[in-house]
């Protein structure tokens, strides 16, 4: 086993959190933590971080017209094969087309 000596500044009170994250939480939970955040600061830092399925949805339907909502559900199996090509999941493309029907239905009403 080696020893690490990791030097940081900070103030007393983030000191004290982290070394309290070192004594409490086991060493293998520790550097997933890490790696995850590492992963997140390169994705955030490179403009590619997709914050959730949220924004996903948004940003498929946030600028359809009625007509394209509905040309979207006509052709309901092809949208679901460029969705699945894009990584979408299957939750996320349900949540796209339930927002494509509110489209569909509050100008049709």
């Amino acid at each position: 086993m080696k020893k690490y000596i990791i030097e940081f500044s900070a103030s007393n009170s983030e000191y004290n959190e982290i070394r309290g994250y070192f004594e409490k939480i086991p060493l293998d939970v520790i550097i997933s933590g890490l790696r995850f955040a590492n992963n997140r600061y390169r994705a955030n830092i490179g403009g590619y971080l997709n914050p959730g399925r949220k924004s996903l949805v948004k940003k498929e339907t946030a600028l359809l017209t009625n007509k394209q909502a509905k040309v979207r559900l006509k052709n309901w199996k092809i949208m679901i094969k460029k969705y699945r090509e894009r990584g979408y999941s299957y939750p996320t493309i349900y949540r796209i087309k339930m927002r494509l029907i509110d489209i569909k239905n509050d100008i049709d009403l």
